[in-house]
């Protein structure tokens, strides 16, 4: 499956494009990786070539399986070109089932131009819609309590601060803030 999500420039932010990752993105997230903060509390370090290969072998088999389904986010460069500067991902361990969890990061030089949330919000409607027929209610958003720049993004894309998590060791060794945010009603449901 191939598709494509896109956002407009505003006069204030820069028109964006999610995508599924490409083999031409590895040195991006090689970049990407060696910010501490997309590295930190993952399981899959990316520092080389290789490294990256295999981590988008992971991304093509969550789509094939569709339990993990994750897109590049582009920015226009300076030269015109599309470049990676984040990602977004929808979990969906049960496809079937009425909740999934969505996640992001963003290199630094896309913070603060309001990259994560936009895209957090597009992969949110973008999920809603693909898969209200299969009964997708909810979308949570987790994130360490310690971040609070993660705190921030949740909220101004639309996932409200719900409640705080105990650790989960090892994975989630600190408090977590769970963020929620529920299918839009339908018309003429008269649902939530």
């Amino acid at each position: 499956m191939t598709v494509t999500v896109r956002l407009a420039a505003t006069a204030s932010r820069p028109a964006l494009l999610l995508r599924p990752w490409e083999d031409g993105d590895a040195d991006a997230l090689i970049e990407a990786y060696r910010d501490p903060a997309v590295g930190r509390a993952k399981t899959l370090r990316v520092t080389n070539h290789a490294d990256a290969r295999r981590w988008l072998d992971l991304e093509r088999q969550g789509w094939a399986d569709g339990h993990h389904l994750s897109f590049a986010v582009l920015m226009a460069a300076e030269d015109g070109r599309d470049e990676p500067v984040g990602y977004v991902v929808l979990k969906r361990p049960d496809p079937a089932g009425p909740r999934a969890e969505v996640g992001y990061w963003t290199m630094p030089r896309a913070r603060g131009r309001g990259v994560a949330p936009r895209a957090l919000e597009a992969l949110t409607y973008w999920a809603f819609e693909t898969f209200a027929a299969e009964g997708l209610e909810e979308l949570e958003l987790l994130h360490q309590a310690d971040n609070t720049a993660s705190c921030r993004v949740a909220e101004k894309g639309g996932f409200p601060f719900v409640r705080v998590l105990p650790p989960r060791p090892p994975k989630f060794p600190l408090d977590e803030h769970l963020h929620l945010r529920r299918a839009p009603a339908l018309p003429g449901t008269g649902g939530a």
